[in-house]
């Protein structure tokens, strides 16, 4: 793919949604109700797609933060189970919201894969082209996905609070909990000392596109030419939103709090 960016569109996607060489990741989720992301896959999903949940598949069993890394050599395995490897390129689709189709974009980065895109618009704006849609759940052949051993691109709370001032922190929460005036998860109110506020939210459109580079810059504008850049959230989801965004800024550098505030209000405040 000649792109450089992490994003691909729906119409990059209808035209290649049956290349062997494609693989696509259904991952809408709800947090309130977490088994509603599994029911609107089997309502309706792009053809070939495959669905991995935030819970079941894009977190582990244990770690710092409620949404902790797996294992990567367990996650390794379980793509190449579902017929995911390294030949592949993977697009990864949410409801067009941002908040959890860069999650699986990042952790398939952070092991070694470039060829990872997020669908822009995501399954809304499929639906929207009127794309085609099926109920058929694929099975895939074995394959093997290589790889990092181990997660790269992270930082530990350890890390951060002996850094002090030399980070650049970057809390992609909504404006509310970033103030500490609500908290609706976490024990405890407030953000990392030094950080600053860019929402992911924001980073897409009402119509849930991502906005234009130039747009993205504008928001960035605060931390883009900073150095080692830190994005966190509340478990280290919807910080890689985030995450995107500097990807396509030229800030690929910038590092994800895995634990995040639901990490550092526990241990570290």
């Amino acid at each position: 793919m000649a792109s450089l960016s992490p994003l691909v569109a729906t119409s990059w996607l209808a035209s290649r949604v049956r290349n062997p060489g494609v693989r696509v990741v259904d991952c809408r989720f709800h947090l309130a109700a977490p088994e509603q992301g599994r029911t609107d896959y089997s309502t309706g999903h792009i053809p070939g797609a495959i669905y991995l949940s935030l819970d079941d598949d894009l977190t582990g069993s244990s770690g710092p933060g409620r949404h902790p890394l797996p294992p990567a050599q367990a996650f390794r395995k379980r793509l190449g189970r579902l017929g995911i490897g390294t030949d592949h390129t993977i697009v990864a689709y949410d409801s067009g919201d941002g908040a959890y189709a860069p999650r699986l974009w990042w952790m398939l980065r952070s092991l070694g894969h470039p060829a990872t895109y997020v669908l822009d618009g995501g399954w809304n704006a499929w639906l929207a082209e009127s794309r085609a849609v099926t109920t058929v759940e694929p099975s895939f052949p074995r394959a093997e996905f290589g790889g990092h051993p181990d997660w790269t691109g992270v930082i530990t709370g350890e890390q951060i609070a002996a850094a002090g001032d030399g980070l650049t922190l970057i809390d992609a929460r909504a404006p509310e909990r970033f103030s500490g005036l609500v908290e609706p998860i976490d024990p405890v109110a407030g953000h990392i000392p030094g950080a600053v506020n860019i929402p992911y939210a924001d980073n897409v459109s009402e119509s849930g596109y991502f906005l234009t580079q130039d747009a993205l810059q504008r928001r960035f504008e605060p931390v883009s030419g900073k150095p080692s850049l830190v994005v966190y959230c509340g478990s280290g989801v919807t910080a890689c939103s985030d995450l995107l965004a500097l990807e396509i800024l030229g800030r690929g550098d910038a590092l994800l709090y895995p634990g995040s505030w639901s990490d550092w209000c526990t241990r570290f405040r």
